[in-house]
């Protein structure tokens, strides 16, 4: 397979951003959240204008390595023509509202941002429009390059030890 620029999607939780790290680190290639593409804030509550938020991803995705991840079918599309390879991570959803709560664990169960991101995580399989499981599947299945997908942590975790 060859990752010299991968695309990571998956569901929020699923373990795009661990998984992402490591391989970065393996491959020696810079990581790129689209979380800090698409959102003007740490908060994930104000979201950049779309036309700036692309011509970002375009930039990073223009340099000769790179390990991309996030959720936003958006900007993945554009994206994908430059991917050498695309991994989706199909984890449950009740295991990614778990990770969610684990790595969200210092912040109040009420807070309003983390009440909307466990709603979004919880909704994966259903939701309409981009993002969602459905958007996820047009892209992995569109994909002409090498592409995988796992769907629970041990295979994750399995993936990055035999690289």
């Amino acid at each position: 397979m060859d990752l010299t620029r991968t695309l990571i999607i998956g569901n929020s939780g699923s373990g795009k951003s661990w998984l992402a790290r490591r391989l970065s680190e393996q491959l020696q290639a810079p990581w790129i959240d689209l979380d800090q593409i698409h959102w003007l804030s740490d908060e994930h509550s104000i979201a950049r204008p779309r036309n700036e938020a692309l011509a970002m991803a375009r930039i990073a995705a223009s340099e000769e390595r790179w390990v991309i991840e996030g959720v936003y079918d958006w900007i993945v599309s554009e994206l994908l023509p430059r991917a050498t390879a695309l991994i989706w991570l199909t984890v449950e959803d009740e295991e990614c509202i778990a990770n969610i709560r684990q790595r969200e664990a210092k912040r109040d169960e009420n807070d309003e941002l983390l009440v909307a991101l466990l709603e979004w995580a919880g909704s994966y399989r259903t939701r309409d429009g981009a993002s969602g499981f459905a958007a996820h599947q047009r892209l992995f299945d569109a994909f002409g390059g090498s592409k995988l997908q796992l769907i629970a942590q041990p295979e994750i975790t399995a993936f990055i030890r035999h690289l």
